[in-house]
């Protein structure tokens, strides 16, 4: 479902997409508009989740390392 929403961009840009958008295949300017407003989300979810990435393996490097072999520690393997 589409939501409509009003959007401001330059005249130049304006003007642009005006002449280009039959050439390029588009169906109509609307729908130039919304795969570039699409492209630019894509974009900067990618952003956000090389972000939130980062930060994750930064904390990561901040804890502690866990001893994985803590409950078998005591045990005598030569004798088993």
């Amino acid at each position: 479902m589409l939501i409509q929403t009003k959007l401001q961009i330059d005249k130049e840009s304006y003007d642009f997409i005006k002449k280009v958008h039959k050439k390029l295949n588009y169906r109509s300017l609307s729908e130039y508009i919304r795969t570039a407003v699409n492209a630019k989300i894509r974009e900067d979810r990618r952003q956000i989740r090389a972000m939130k990435r980062a930060a994750a393996m930064e904390m990561l490097g901040e804890a502690p390392p866990d001893n994985l072999f803590e409950s078998i520690e005591g045990d005598d393997f030569e004798g088993r």
